[in-house]
């Protein structure tokens, strides 16, 4: 219960610039009422692309799904991303919406034209309008959990990431789905869940499919299950939204103390190729490029100095210099290299540097001074 309620106190607090807004569809030939959320500092960083994600049935899956990301966003464990909610809950919108033929297994009628919707209109919109990340994800839960998947139908797959909350699957999915996956030319993540308080009738087929899923193995696909206990078709939505963000951005997370001691601190060499294929990654999986976090540079500075991996220290340097231009950081690891090799002088000469540039961190003027003051100490007098 204290995590629901955290939630939707972030829900409420964090995000700032929420918006209800009508979308005009040609292909629906009607206003559908559409929600988006902008990250908080949407308008304070003009230059910085997010991820999107869609949700179907966006009327009550908006707020569990914007508050677990703003959440996560806050202590920087997950980016920060634009979400854009589809309202289908008036009339038979949801049921109309997700309409298939029984026999082909396919959207149908206003099945399609709602595929072609997402597709042809709301997303070209919504990527001219705002700055999207080349990242997309989409959600739906039931009904609309099992319609998301026939994006992944496509030889492109529209989406790069697909959840899945307790879907409903349309005929032939349980075969369709696997070997889609087995044939995936672009990495994909792919997450779904089940309970046991769900509806006797999806956890067969939903079954099923996941044991299928776990025989694919394909290096592009990103997979997760989750069966939850003692959880129904509901409750099982506020369970899932924080597993399936946290497999998706798991790339995404800062140097945890876990992390540096497990793998890093271990490395006698290749701390800063570490770090390097670390956000490199992010940009090829996530679209995201980002500059590298502070704290991911003292980890791996600290990973040096424990291994005396000293000469890796001006390479740290030279990534400084390209995410902090500003900032005293590369001057400062310079320094550190060539106090910790023995060279006073040109250790010196770089505190001095660092000492008339911006502060980051806990690195301060102050500091470089007293370091300054210290290698000049050790310096020979002529």
């Amino acid at each position: 219960m204290k995590q629901i309620l955290l939630l939707l106190f972030f829900s409420i607090s964090v995000f700032s610039q929420k918006s209800i807004q009508p979308f005009e569809s040609q292909k629906l030939a009607e206003n559908r009422e559409i929600t988006i959320g902008l990250p908080a500092s949407y308008d304070k960083n003009p230059n910085k692309k997010y991820p999107i994600l869609i949700l179907l049935d966006g009327d009550y899956l908006f707020d569990p799904f914007y508050g677990a990301l703003n959440y996560g966003a806050y202590w920087d464990d997950l980016p920060e991303t634009i979400i854009v909610g589809i309202n289908q809950n008036k009339n038979d919108e949801r049921s109309d919406d997700s309409n298939y033929g029984e026999v082909e297994g396919t959207p149908s009628g206003t099945g399609a034209q709602f595929f072609t919707f997402i597709g042809g209109e709301l997303l070209p919109y919504l990527e001219k309008k705002y700055r999207v990340a080349p990242f997309r994800i989409i959600a739906g839960h039931g009904t609309t959990a099992g319609y998301l998947n026939f994006f992944l139908y496509k030889d492109a797959p529209l989406f790069n990431a697909y959840i899945s909350l307790s879907p409903e699957l349309a005929p032939e999915m349980e075969n369709r789905i696997p070997e889609k996956l087995t044939n995936l030319k672009q990495p994909v993540f792919y997450y779904q869940s089940a309970a046991d308080g769900d509806v006797k009738k999806l956890q067969e087929p939903i079954k099923k499919l996941d044991e299928s899923i776990k025989l694919v193995t394909n290096p592009l696909l990103n997979y997760k299950f989750d069966y939850f206990k003692d959880a129904s078709h509901y409750s099982l939505v506020l369970y899932s939204i924080p597993n399936a963000l946290y497999q998706i951005f798991e790339s995404y997370k800062p140097i945890s103390s876990t992390e540096y001691t497990d793998k890093i601190a271990k490395l006698p060499s290749g701390h800063v190729d570490y770090l390097t294929a670390k956000y490199d990654l992010l940009s090829k999986k996530l679209g995201l490029n980002i500059p590298i976090r502070i704290n991911d540079f003292k980890a791996i500075e600290a990973a040096i100095l424990k291994n005396k991996a000293y000469p890796e220290l001006e390479n740290l340097a030279v990534i400084a210099r390209k995410n902090y231009p500003k900032s005293m950081l590369s001057d400062y690891e310079l320094g550190l290299m060539y106090e910790k090799t023995g060279d006073a002088k040109k250790a010196a000469k770089h505190y001095q540097k660092a000492s008339q540039l911006d502060g980051i961190g806990d690195l301060t003027k102050d500091m470089m001074f007293q370091k300054f003051d210290d290698m000049q100490s050790l310096t020979p007098k002529k």
